[in-house]
C-alpha cells in the first residue's frame, strides 16, 4: 500500500521561510512524479512538480515561482518544498500527491493518484 506523510507545517510570519517533507513508503520512487499542492478557500492549486521521466526536472506554479524549491532524495524516498519569501497568500493546507510511471509533468490534481493527508501552513502578517 502506498503512503505518503508530509511534515513540516506551521505557523510563521510574513516573509519567512519553512520547509516541508513528504515521506513515499509502498512503492519505487525514482520513477515517480511527484508535486505539492495547496488547498486554500476549495481551490487545490499546483505548485510545483519534480521526478516526471525519472529526474529531477521540475515545473512551478506562477504563485511561487522564484520563491518555493521542489527537491528529492530518491535514497529516502522523501520529497521537499522549501518555501521562501512567504506571504499571507501562502497560508492553506499543502498536500504532497504522487503519480507513478509518469512521463510528463501532471498539472491537474486529477491527475495524482496518491495523497497524503495534507499539513497546515499559516503565515501571519
Amino acid at each position: 500500500q502506498v503512503q505518503l506523510v508530509e511534515s513540516g507545517g506551521g505557523l510563521v510570519q510574513a516573509g519567512g521561510s519553512l520547509s516541508l517533507s513528504c515521506v513515499v513508503s509502498g512503492r519505487t520512487f525514482s520513477d515517480t512524479a511527484m508535486a505539492w499542492f495547496r488547498q486554500a478557500r476549495n481551490v487545490r492549486e499546483l505548485l510545483a512538480v519534480i521526478g516526471w521521466s525519472g529526474d529531477n526536472r521540475t515545473i512551478y506554479g506562477d504563485s511561487v515561482e522564484g520563491r518555493f524549491t521542489i527537491s528529492k532524495y530518491d535514497a529516502e524516498n522523501t520529497v521537499y518544498l522549501q518555501m521562501t519569501s512567504l506571504k499571507v497568500e501562502d497560508t492553506g493546507v499543502y498536500y504532497c500527491a504522487g503519480r507513478p510511471d509518469s512521463l510528463v509533468p501532471y498539472t491537474s490534481a486529477d491527475s495524482y493518484h496518491y495523497w497524503g493527508q495534507g499539513t497546515q501552513v499559516t503565515v501571519s502578517s
